[in-house]
This record gives structure tokens, C-alpha cells and sequence, in this order.
């Protein structure tokens, strides 16, 4: 067996959707009754080249280190030389992944304009993975949208307000498989599968040298008798051409990626699994979460894309960071819910377990969500939050003054930069980033954690969270 497991390779992806926007959970719920702010929504709908120039979106995508990034504001200003296709991945514009959607729509569940379909097919037929997409599903989802939505299906935009389609229902009494629950699900497979086929084309991974694939997204594929026990990973395995995986999925709110990650190296090392993906979409319904403090600021609608990470896990190779399964923090039944107590077990607790201190930590890795998104709604900046507690932590330990609070900030931290896409946002879309840095750059250790709230389910009070130590091979 494996003395251990290495990330080989990673790929990051966005959609640009601002026409899924008012369906989002939020706005869904607030919009329909305001008209006055209905107007002001869609008019504050950002362009796909302002998504594609937006300083943030590039930090996400590879074109640069966050800690590269321009000084904020960034909105307003376009990163020079912006592209939609970028060292990590790609940001695909949204009649493209309309497109997308329906090429991995196996029900016919979405309709969509003749226009729009024909669009769409002819677009993706141009894109680096046309060869992988099924492209007939896209042709053949054109339909008689208007007669869709008089059966109940719901109206599908592209923005700022043009009717492209419709999403019908799978079941007029099962609240799980309700229009706007399917949209979620099938925005989800398709941003993990776009993730999943740049991760196979852009790295050269054989599909048929993946025994396993597990999804760490958020979203709840199932029925009635079986809310959320779909399995999302073997479902984009199978449509990515994953011939020898099987899957299933990790559930653990904006946590998952990183168990998911354990789990992965786990099978590895122990032997079952040679290769393992692990794979996320997007959370539809987060998207214009915040949107009502955008616009009291004069702001655009910034939550307009929805994410996606593909991670390839094999056995050492002697090149790729390894993955120190004997230094996985977790946060523990008996640690009691503050944050500073959540920290000290992600943070220092793994590191004491292998001798190492805080400052032998080259980049911390939290939850990196942009501020200039979660500000305006008065949420703070969160990512500088965390890290000045963990700076705080190794002030305790003695490692630094306090007086040092600052440059261990800037040093080991790095300013918030991902969409709120809860579960990417949590430290797996700088896995990357960590990657590079890790093999051709100056790193030798990487800590990625993640927290997550169990008590949004109305099961438990309590928090959890887990991180995990990547290191230099040979180091």
C-alpha cells in the first residue's frame, strides 16, 4: 500500500448566471412581491465581460495569487489581459451553460427557447470539451417554452430579462422534486461535470483510472422518501465518462470538501482506490444572497456565478504535495462552539500531533469569501476576521508578539476572494493555488480548513470543521 496520498491536480470553474440570480433562494422569496425592486435588480445585473474583468474572478481562476489582487474596491475595475478561459479553468457565460445544462438534462426537464438552444449548441460546439458533451440533448431541448409554463414548469432567464426557457417538475406531490428544487440539482451537475472534464482535459487524466468519485456539494438530490440521499458523484462520474468509478457523496455544509478530501486520501493510502475525484458544483440557491445590500450601495448584483472544483487524489507520486493524514484537525464534540476554540483545534492541535508550530505554516487557507460581497450586507470581512484570531492563537503559543498580529496576517493569510458559494469558498478553491506553490514555489506547508454550521439544519447547536496539512514532497 501507499506510504501516502498526494493532490495531483486541481481545476477550478464559474458559470456566469444572472439570469439564475432572481432564483435564487433569497431573491425568489423577496423579489415577486416588489416591484420596485424587481427594476432595480435586473438592472443591476453585471455583463459577462465586467464577471470575466472583475479583479476577484480572476484570483478564483488562477491569473493571479490573491495576495496580488489590486487594492479594493474592485468593482468597477477590469484585471488587464482577463480572460474567460485561465490557468485553473474557465468562467462559461450563462447561454452557454444553459446549454450545459441541458446536455447533462436526462429527464427533459429543461425546455428552452429555439433561439436560445440553437445558440447554445452551436457555442458549445466551439468549446475545447465539445467532444465530451452531448450535444444532440442541447438541439433537442428546444420546445414550446409558453406552453411549459402554462403547465406550472418555472421561467428560466437569461439576463437582464429575457425569457430562454422553462424548468418543469418531475412530480406534482413531491416537494423534492419541485421545479425550482430540480434547477438546483441541474445547475450543480453541470458546473461539476464542467469541472470535472477541464480537470481530465487539462491535466491528461485517463477517466477509466478513476475508481472513485465523491461529491461535496450542497445541493439535496432525492425524492420524498429519501431527501437528500441521491449520489451526485457517481452522476457526473457517469456523464464525464468515469467508466470504472463508482461514487457517492459527503454532506457536511460548507465543511464537506475538506473531509471529503481525508476520505479520499484514506481510500488511497489504505489501499481501495488508486485514484480518487473529489468533485463540487454550485449552490444555485446562494446566488443574489446578499443583494439587497448591494444595491443600497450603489453596488452591482455580485453573486452571480456559480462555482465548481474537481480534485484528482492518487498515491504518491513523488512530485505532488502530500497529504498529511497525520495531521488532520477536527473539531471535537467536547471543544464547545467559539470560534476562537474551533480554530485552536483546526489549527493548532494538527500541528502539535506532528511537532510543527504555527509559523512553520506557510499559507492559511480559511474561508476566503470576498468581502466586497459579504460587506455591503454586514457580514464583515470574514477571511481577515479568522486570520487575526488565528494570529491570535500563535501570540498565545509565544510564536509571535503581538506586535506581529499584522505581518503574520499578511504573510501566512491572504485577503478573501472566491463567490459565496459556501462549501468552494472554505478552502478548496485555493487548493490550487497551494498546488503551485507547493511544487514550483516557495511553500512547504499549506493548512486548509473549513468550518461549517450544523445547526442550519435545526438538528443539532453545535458547529464543526476539520482542515488538513499539505506538504512539499521531500519535505
Amino acid at each position: 500500500m501507499p506510504e501516502a496520498a498526494v493532490i495531483r491536480a486541481v481545476s477550478l470553474v464559474l458559470a456566469h448566471t444572472p439570469g439564475l440570480a432572481r432564483l435564487g433562494s433569497k431573491p425568489a422569496r423577496t423579489l415577486p412581491a416588489d416591484a420596485e425592486l424587481t427594476r432595480s435588480f435586473l438592472a443591476h445585473l453585471r455583463s459577462f465581460d465586467d464577471a470575466v474583468g472583475y479583479p476577484a474572478h480572476q484570483a478564483f481562476l488562477g491569473s493571479c495569487h490573491p495576495r496580488e489582487l489590486p487594492p479594493r474596491p474592485w468593482v468597477g475595475t477590469s484585471m488587464a489581459g482577463a480572460q474567460r478561459f485561465a490557468p485553473f479553468g474557465e468562467l462559461m457565460p450563462e447561454d452557454e451553460f444553459l446549454g450545459l445544462m441541458a446536455a447533462v438534462d436526462e429527464f427533459d426537464l429543461l425546455v428552452l427557447t429555439p433561439e436560445v438552444a440553437e445558440r447554445a449548441a452551436k457555442k458549445l460546439a466551439e468549446h475545447p470539451l465539445a467532444a465530451h458533451l452531448d450535444l444532440a440533448r442541447v438541439s433537442a431541448a428546444a420546445g414550446d417554452v409558453d406552453a411549459a409554463l402554462a403547465s406550472g414548469a418555472l421561467p428560466v432567464h437569461l439576463a437582464p430579462d429575457c425569457l430562454a426557457g422553462a424548468l418543469r417538475g418531475a412530480h406534482e406531490e413531491d416537494e423534492s422534486l419541485v421545479a425550482h428544487i430540480l434547477l438546483e440539482n441541474l445547475a450543480c451537475k453541470a458546473t461539476g461535470t464542467l469541472a470535472l472534464l477541464r480537470l481530465l482535459q487539462d491535466h491528461g487524466v485517463d477517466p477509466a483510472g478513476i475508481g472513485y468519485t465523491i461529491s461535496c456539494s450542497e445541493e439535496a438530490v432525492g425524492d420524498r422518501y429519501q431527501r437528500g440521499g441521491g449520489n451526485m458523484g457517481k452522476t457526473i462520474a457517469a456523464v464525464a465518462g468515469l467508466t470504472e468509478s463508482s461514487g457517492a457523496d459527503v454532506k457536511n455544509f460548507c465543511a464537506a470538501p475538506i473531509p471529503a478530501l481525508v476520505i479520499a486520501a484514506s481510500l488511497v493510502v489504505a489501499g481501495v482506490f488508486e485514484q480518487v475525484v473529489v468533485l463540487a458544483g454550485g449552490s444555485q440557491p446562494k446566488l443574489g444572497m446578499k443583494f439587497e445590500g448591494h444595491l443600497r450601495h450603489g453596488l452591482p448584483v455580485l453573486e452571480d456565478v456559480l462555482g465548481g472544483v474537481a480534485v484528482l487524489v492518487t498515491a504518491d507520486d513523488g512530485i505532488s504535495p502530500r497529504i498529511r493524514l497525520d495531521a488532520v484537525g477536527r473539531h471535537r464534540v467536547s471543544s464547545g462552539g467559539s470560534g476562537a476554540q474551533i480554530l485552536h483545534d483546526l489549527t493548532v492541535q494538527p500541528l502539535e500531533a506532528i511537532g510543527a508550530r504555527m509559523c512553520d505554516v506557510d499559507d492559511y487557507a480559511t474561508e476566503l469569501h470576498n468581502p466586497e460581497i459579504t460587506e455591503p450586507q454586514g457580514s464583515g470581512d470574514v477571511a481577515a476576521r479568522n486570520y487575526r484570531t488565528i494570529a491570535a492563537l500563535a501570540v498565545r503559543r509565544k510564536e509571535i508578539t503581538r506586535d506581529e498580529i499584522g505581518s503574520f496576517v499578511a504573510q501566512r493569510g491572504m485577503p478573501g476572494y472566491a463567490p459565496t458559494q459556501g462549501h468552494l469558498a472554505s478552502a478548496v478553491c485555493y487548493l490550487p493555488h497551494a498546488l503551485t506553490r507547493l511544487t514550483t514555489g516557495p511553500a512547504d506547508r499549506v493548512l486548509l480548513l473549513a468550518k461549517g454550521s450544523l445547526f442550519l439544519g435545526r438538528m443539532s447547536q453545535r458547529s464543526d470543521g476539520m482542515s488538513i496539512l499539505l506538504q512539499r514532497n521531500g519535505g
